[in-house]
């Protein structure tokens, strides 16, 4: 296991996709700034294993599994993935569910779990789409479902896109709650739904973002009191971002990573935190909302160890 390091990570995260809107180099950019800043010593982070076919299988259809081992996705299927097919972006994307799968572990056993990647929420059973080939966070919770460490668990996908692959492949599980809140006039532009989808207007700001959270997140928690909560952090609900078109701001973002972090502790849930998107115009805001993220993570994480607490 991780001998208690908090933060899942590998360099093998970054995959050349050409010149792309998708930044595979921000995971190598946020390690970066929290080792030079001080926040994490390199013995801090752990590397994952990939995950292992019968992991994936748990979320994925066997046929699609092949065509991804084979390289024979249709042209109609790597569109939808919009990501350049190659071996290396297959082998990144088993060891990011690996991440994820170790992240949930992390979280189980002692509250936080934190992945420093992850979060592709819009795979679904038999293909990927919208960057993503599978979806880590559905194997992550199955995988704890099946291993009978949880009964039940909340996704909390704060990503700017509505999780559409994590909603279809929980459809009518009673033991998966997912929760979406996205700009409702962006892609996906066919949602299945969730258990709870907030659809917000463009230029949505801050107060109105976070007065949702606020009213339906506890709520949401009390009333389904999972073992487990995934949180997707998404960083592209940023005012700044080059594909989306909500409104927050930076110190927004960061008030709303304080919101979920402070509902875990009170509620007492494990919580395992993946990244998900970002395309700022300035890449440096998409890593400083990223680092944000896993700094305002860390500063409670630190206090459910001094408490005695685990979450």
């Amino acid at each position: 296991m991780s001998e208690g390091k908090p933060v899942v990570y590998s360099d093998a995260y970054y995959v050349d996709i050409g010149d792309h809107v998708f930044p595979t180099v921000k995971y190598k950019l946020v390690r970066a700034d929290l080792i030079r800043n001080g926040d994490l010593s390199e013995d801090d982070f752990v590397a994952p294993r990939p995950a292992r076919d019968e992991e994936i299988l748990l979320v994925h259809e066997r046929s699609y599994l092949d065509k991804l081992k084979k390289g024979s996705l249709t042209p109609e299927e790597v569109a939808a993935l919009e990501l350049p097919y190659s071996k290396e972006l297959v082998r990144a994307s088993y060891l990011c569910v690996g991440g994820t799968i170790l992240a949930c572990d992390i979280a189980l056993e002692s509250g936080v779990g934190i992945h420093l990647g992850g979060g592709f929420h819009h795979a679904f059973t038999d293909h990927g789409e919208g960057f993503c080939v599978f979806n880590d966070v559905a194997v992550g919770i199955k995988r704890s479902l099946e291993d009978g460490k949880i009964d039940k668990a909340l996704v909390i996908d704060c990503d700017l896109h509505q999780g559409n692959g994590t909603a279809a492949i929980f459809k009518g599980d009673e033991r998966v709650f997912t929760f979406s809140i996205h700009q409702q006039n962006n892609y996906p532009f066919f949602k299945p739904p969730s258990d709870l989808d907030i659809g917000l207007p463009d230029r949505t700001q801050d107060k109105q973002y976070l007065d949702a959270l606020d009213k339906n997140i506890p709520k949401t928690i009390s009333a389904f009191r999972p073992g487990l909560i995934i949180y997707v952090a998404g960083a592209d609900p940023y005012t700044g971002d080059k594909i989306g078109n909500l409104g927050l701001t930076i110190e927004g973002l960061k008030k709303r990573d304080e919101i979920i972090f402070t509902l875990a502790k009170n509620y007492s849930i494990p919580i395992a935190v993946v990244l998900a998107g970002g395309y700022a115009e300035r890449q440096e805001d998409t890593v400083k909302i990223h680092y944000n993220t896993i700094t305002t993570v860390l500063k409670f994480a630190k206090e459910y160890s001094k408490n005695g607490q685990r979450v």
